[in-house]
């Protein structure tokens, strides 16, 4: 068993991370493209999660930054091993806006929406799951151009960005006001010039990253 060589939380964490794959089995037909859902992440790390022996817990909560509200979910790593550790387990945070208006969405449903999509990016963080689609599968990569007269509107077919939304940005900036960290740090980090080149991989790494910053002295 994994569980005889992995004698603290950190060497677990690496195993689960090393043998993690979560196949992109849902499919956007607007976009084209597969991806990856909370569910199937959550289906395919349960075997691990018994053969290492841990716990892992979901936290949401509701945050209002800049006047607009936010789902932060934190997904928490546990060992079941009683150890000397006081640390309480591993932590990773990740932030998704509560839309206003979507079509077809009542407020719960975008709450709901806004939630599982946090808690993805947050279990993407903490067991390094990247190469993500945005906005799955209620993207509908809708265009703003008109059809020419008398030809019928043709749907849109390219694959989502890879470059992260401002949901994303918005969630960066939080963890830099509360950690203190320059923006200009993370921008060298990543050799970017603005948050919104970042791509996926990299934005997931920076909130890990953040993530395991302490808040800024008062």
């Amino acid at each position: 068993m994994a569980t005889k060589t992995a004698v603290n939380l950190n060497e677990k964490l690496l195993g689960i991370q090393t043998n993690l794959f979560v196949p992109k089995e849902q499919s956007n037909s607007f976009g084209g493209y597969n991806y990856r859902s909370c569910e199937d992440i959550e289906k395919a790390i349960k075997p691990l999660l018994k053969e290492y022996n841990c716990t892992l817990i979901l936290f949401t909560s509701i945050e209002e930054i800049g006047g607009r509200l936010f789902v932060k979910a934190t997904a928490s790593l546990i060992d079941n091993v009683p150890t000397d550790d006081k640390t309480g387990g591993l932590n990773v945070s990740a932030y998704a806006e509560i839309g206003e208006s979507k079509k077809g969405m009542d407020q719960a449903q975008l709450t709901g929406a806004a939630t599982s999509y946090a808690r993805k990016y947050a279990l993407a963080g903490m067991f390094l799951i990247d190469n993500e689609k945005d906005a799955d599968a209620t993207n509908k990569h809708e265009t703003n151009e008109k059809p020419e007269k008398g030809s019928q509107k043709k749907e849109a077919t390219q694959a989502a960005p890879d470059t992260i939304n401002d949901t994303q940005i918005a969630a960066i900036r939080a963890e830099l006001d509360r950690t203190g960290v320059s923006e200009s740090v993370i921008m060298e980090s990543v050799k970017k010039k603005n948050l919104g080149d970042m791509t996926q991989a990299e934005y997931v790494q920076t909130m890990k990253r953040l993530n395991k910053t302490s808040d800024k002295e008062a």
